[in-house]
């Protein structure tokens, strides 16, 4: 049976404690945030607390085929870019987008004030991602991380004998 100080290190992280990693990209890209499920009993569900600085993203406009996400504005503004439109968002609002082509997006801080928000995704361990302003396609699995142009692909039968 787990001591209660081994259930706690298993299943709770507070993301005020949680280490942060912080990932730029000038001119566009710069978010800080902290893995809240790595390390935790979590096998589904993973999620992240993320700060945006003004004025940036925190990745590429993009859509999964396999994972789902979620993200719960805790603080600031921004907007969502999501479908080709570009939504406005603040705290307390929480966004749905599920896996498929129909709802490409990305978090933009359009504020001049760092934004907070929690992204949750389901965990897929196959997963396709399409960033569509690059053309790019991504491809992940154990052990393998492949991103190439869309358009470079080569017919099926190439090299086969």
């Amino acid at each position: 049976m787990p001591t209660p100080d081994e259930l706690r290190q298993r299943l709770i992280r507070n993301f005020h404690d949680a280490p942060r990693e912080r990932f730029v990209r000038a001119p566009l890209y710069d978010c800080e945030g902290a893995s809240l499920s790595q390390g935790t009993a979590a096998k589904q569900l993973g999620a992240r607390f993320e700060i945006l600085a003004p004025g940036q993203m925190g990745c590429p406009y993009h859509y999964h085929h396999a994972e789902e996400e979620m993200f719960i504005v805790l603080q600031g503004e921004g907007t969502l870019r999501v479908a080709g439109e570009r939504l406005p968002i603040r705290a307390g609002d929480t966004i749905n987008i599920p896996a498929g082509p129909e709802y490409p997006h990305h978090i933009i801080n359009t504020s001049d004030a760092p934004l907070h928000f929690l992204s949750i995704s389901t965990q897929a361990e196959v997963e396709v991602c399409v960033y569509l302003d690059s053309g790019k396609v991504g491809t992940y699995a154990p052990g393998l991380r492949i991103l190439h142009k869309q358009d470079a692909g080569v017919d099926y039968w190439v090299d086969e004998p």
